[in-house]
Order: structure tokens, then C-alpha cells, then sequence
């Protein structure tokens, strides 16, 4: 590990102008002390934010919820109005890493987790995300676990979040508060895909300190959840994962939201199933074909293959159990 300095910030004044001049935020550290310790990064300031007020959820007046940055992941999955208004976020949340990393780990920092690609924290291993113009290892080695969707010839690693998938499903948006004032992000936007410039993964700039997470109000009745397939019960990160809103009103679907993990390189929202979905009555037959749409544009790699059928098969499972027809 690399020699550097540590500041705590007392309030958010402070975290703000030390981000200013480079320093690097710190609550949990469960993935940039790892990332540290792998030399993939090597920050030269780190500045603990972990006491500042961003620890509140609370359902916003329209009917929405705003989630804190500092709520760790363990409370946020626990939390009375997060488990009954959205329980796509509760389960994602318990479906991710172990107990002991929910504990410490918090929303904001969940979201800004860098890739699980092992050419990524192998750091005598091309990668263009950490080292831009290296070439990317994963292209032509083993690329069982990389992405299918939104991929480029500079990186095919996929996002690891969980609770970014079911952000995504829902459309909600990121709170920033930066030097230049406050700044609201749609999750759709502020995650980023890879392109020609793998290195910049998120929408946010120098100094800006993600302050809250929102999820807007949604039609009710609603009915949601969260399915991750992976190759062991145990902490493994997904495979596939499906999130899915779904509101039924009159016997129709009136409104669906539906977004996929493990096959993306940022969560995949996947706007062709919920247009399927709109305005039709839930029946097997429906979850088939609106399934089927999952992976549009997909394009797998000599390992990766089976993640096409598999998309689809979590898909329609997962509509199948928050239409209520399984």
C-alpha cells in the first residue's frame, strides 16, 4: 500500500474543500481500502465523511423515498418503509455480500464500487478502465462472468452492484452536493457505460459528494422484487439478476419497471419488456414474450454465451412472481 494522508471531516464545509483539492471519499472503505491494498488505486488523500448528517431515510412528500448516502446497506434493507414501499431495494440489498460488509457498507458507496473484473484489480493485467489505452484482457480470456449488454472493444466488465440494478428498475436519482452547489443525476445517467473512456464510470465531478439516493412515488398498488442467480447460495456476485415494479390496476398492467444485473456493463434497464408489459393483462404467455425482449443488442463473448438464455429465463421468472402467476 501507498503512503497517504487521512482527514476526518466534521461537517460537510469541510468535506467539500477538502474534495476540492483531490481528496478521496471514505465512509465504509469496504471496496476502496481493497482496491488500495491492490495498488489499483492509490489515492494520496482520503478524507472520512462518515460523520456527516446523511444518515436519514424518510418517504419524501409526494410519496416517494429518499435514501442518505451514509445509510449502510444493512439498515437501509431493514428499514420499516423501505421493506413495505419498495421491497425491490430491500431484497437486493440482502441478496448482496456478506452480513458483516452490509453492515459497514453504505448506499452511496454501494453505488460507486468500482468493477469485480479480476483483469481490473490484476494490476499486471491489461485493462483500459484502470490504465486507458492498455487494451483490455478480458476481451479475449476468460469472460465467463463479463458483460453481454452495453459493451465496447475498450471493456466488457459489468457493474456489481445489486441495489443499482433495482435503483435502475425504478428510475431513481442521485443527490450531489459539489463546490459549484446541489445537483440531481437520473440513476439512468449517472452510472456510465464504457465507450471509448472505460475510466469514468460515474457522472460526477471533482469534489462532488453524493448526499442521498431518491426514489420517486409510484402508481399503488405496486408489487416488487429482486432475483439473483449465481453459482453458489453463499456471498457470490450475480450471474443474472432481474428487478421488477409492477403496477396492476383493473386487471391490467398500467405501469412496469424492469431493469437486469450481471449482463451490463452499467444495470440494465430494459425498456422493450416494460413496453410489452403496458396495457396487458398478466398471464404466462405474457411473461414468455415479454421475456424474450430482455436481450436486445446482447453481444456475448466466447465464454459469456449462456447469460443470453439465462437473462431471459430470470426475466420471465421474476415477472412470473411479482405478477403473481407462478
Amino acid at each position: 500500500m501507498h503512503p497517504f494522508s487521512f482527514t476526518k471531516a466534521a461537517n460537510t464545509r469541510e468535506a467539500l474543500n477538502a474534495g476540492r483539492q483531490g481528496g478521496r471519499y471514505i465512509a465504509g472503505g469496504t471496496t476502496l481500502v481493497d482496491l488500495m491494498r491492490e495498488t489499483v488505486e492509490r489515492p494520496e488523500r482520503l478524507v472520512d465523511i462518515s460523520d456527516l448528517p446523511l444518515r436519514e431515510v424518510r418517504v419524501t412528500e409526494r410519496g416517494g423515498l429518499r435514501i442518505g448516502a451514509l445509510v449502510s446497506m444493512a439498515e437501509t434493507a431493514a428499514h420499516p418503509q423501505v421493506r413495505s414501499l419498495f421491497p425491490v431495494v430491500s431484497e437486493a440489498l440482502e441478496l448482496s455480500a456478506s452480513a458483516q460488509l452490509r453492515n459497514m457498507a453504505t448506499i452511496g458507496g454501494n453505488i460507486m464500487q468500482r468493477t469485480r473484473c479480476t483483469y481490473f484489480r490484476d494490476v499486471s493485467a491489461d485493462c483500459n478502465k484502470r490504465e486507458p489505452g492498455s487494451g483490455c484482457s478480458a476481451l479475449h480470456g476468460f469472460n465467463r462472468m463479463h458483460a453481454i449488454l452495453g459493451t465496447s472493444d475498450a471493456c466488457v466488465a459489468t457493474h456489481p452492484s445489486d441495489v443499482a440494478v433495482a435503483f435502475a428498475a425504478v428510475e431513481a436519482t442521485v443527490h450531489l452536493l459539489g463546490p459549484e452547489g446541489e445537483r440531481r443525476v437520473p440513476f439512468a445517467d449517472f452510472l456510465l457505460r464504457p465507450g471509448n473512456t472505460p475510466n469514468r464510470e460515474q457522472n460526477i465531478r471533482r469534489g462532488e459528494l453524493i448526499t442521498a439516493v431518491e426514489i420517486p412515488a409510484l402508481p399503488r398498488p405496486l408489487k416488487s422484487g429482486y432475483l439473483k442467480v449465481r453459482d453458489r447460495q453463499s456471498y457470490e456476485f450475480a450471474l443474472t439478476s432481474a428487478a421488477v415494479a409492477l403496477h396492476v390496476r383493473g386487471g391490467v398492467i398500467r405501469e412496469a419497471k424492469v431493469a437486469a444485473g450481471g449482463v451490463g456493463t452499467v444495470p440494465w434497464k430494459l425498456p422493450a419488456v416494460e413496453r410489452h408489459l403496458i396495457g396487458e393483462r398478466p398471464s404466462d404467455a405474457l411473461w414468455t414474450a415479454a421475456a424474450e425482449q430482455a436481450a436486445g443488442g446482447a453481444r456475448p463473448l466466447e465464454n459469456n454465451r449462456f447469460k443470453v438464455a439465462l437473462l431471459k429465463r430470470t426475466v420471465e421468472r421474476q415477472l412470473r412472481v411479482v405478477g403473481g402467476t407462478k
